[in-house]
């Protein structure tokens, strides 16, 4: 009884573990070899081993070349037999890097996020409660409407950034309740300096879209296009399916767009941090069935910027909560 659990005992395995592990070593190295250089290699022992051979006394003739036959043989076995057995343990331990890594990517971009939903654009938030301030000295009315939106907003935003998974997929009705609000606070900002047109049909409100995507391309819009222009301008934002995909324009006639590299995600723009986050969140959502481009528009075009997003089509149920534009 005592002799059959010795083979389980933690002490008998450590005691043979060296060889195990040299074992397992010198098969990963047949592998690793051709059997061009495996049988050149042979050939180079066997021989060794005559001249050895030839060396000892007469008695033990022929031991050392039967020896190394005895072990070329061998390792045909082992390298024939494992090969297939260490492929899958190095394709197992890749594939299991690859999903580490993946993981990794996965947590830095929704990080990204969770930085962006974070800050609510705190600049935009006090500049609108300072603008009520106002209003409700000058024009109560009008406070009031703004007061409103930016509830609104937060209504919307709020509980998105109590989610665990930052990366959550929503739909199209979903992200126009925080497009919406901030939309109407704009306007009643900068009054007429600033008109806005929507081209989205209702029937695309339960398309799906990544999370605060399009708000950031509104946001950098009136940051970096229409604010900076004295008379302002127009904002359009449109939506439409073209071959199975749900293509999302936002245009704007304010300065232009003239980053410092042509990718657009240079820090010198001012928002290369918001759009090197929306390409690598549509990598990791879509892989290469999505795309983001944003440019300057063309002289014929007129002036202004065009941002375009396009992702699968994709229908996602609305929620009845949803306020549409």
């Amino acid at each position: 009884m005592t002799s059959s659990n010795s083979t389980t005992d933690p002490s008998f395995t450590s005691k043979w573990q060296p060889a195990l592990d040299a074992f397992h070593a010198y098969a990963r190295w047949l592998v690793s070899i051709s059997w061009k250089l495996f049988f050149a290699m042979a050939f180079v022992l066997i021989m060794a081993a005559g001249m050895i051979q030839s060396w000892l006394p007469a008695q033990k003739e022929d031991f050392l070349p039967q020896t190394a036959i005895l072990v070329i043989l061998s390792s045909i076995v082992i390298k024939a037999s494992y090969k297939q057995q260490i492929q899958a343990e190095e394709k197992a331990s890749a594939a299991t890097y690859l999903a580490e890594a993946e993981q990794l990517k996965r947590q830095l971009i929704e990080a990204r996020l969770a930085a962006m939903q974070a800050q609510v654009e705190p600049h935009f938030l006090f500049n609108t409660l300072a603008s009520i301030d106002h209003l409700i000295e000058t024009d109560p009315p009008r406070a009031s409407l703004m007061q409103k939106s930016l509830i609104a907003l937060l209504r919307a935003t709020l509980p998105s950034m109590r989610e665990t998974s930052t990366a959550k997929l929503r739909n199209m009705g979903q992200e126009l309740a925080v497009i919406r609000p901030y939309l109407d606070i704009q306007k009643m900002r900068m009054e007429d300096r600033l008109q806005i047109e929507w081209d989205i049909p209702e029937g695309l409100h339960s398309a799906e879209l990544p999370h605060m995507m399009v708000l950031s391309l509104v946001e950098n819009a009136f940051k970096h296009g229409l604010e900076p222009k004295a008379e302002g301008g127009q904002l359009t934002l449109r939506a439409e399916v073209n071959h199975g995909q749900l293509e999302v324009t936002v245009r704007d006639t304010g300065v232009g767009y003239y980053p410092a590299e042509s990718a657009g995600l240079s820090s010198q723009t001012g928002h290369g941090f918001g759009l090197k986050n929306i390409r690598d969140r549509l990598a990791l959502l879509y892989g290469d069935q999505a795309s983001f481009s944003i440019r300057a528009m063309e002289p014929y075009e007129g002036s202004g910027t065009l941002a375009k997003l396009t992702v699968p089509y994709r229908v996602v149920p609305l929620d009845a909560q949803t306020v549409t534009a």
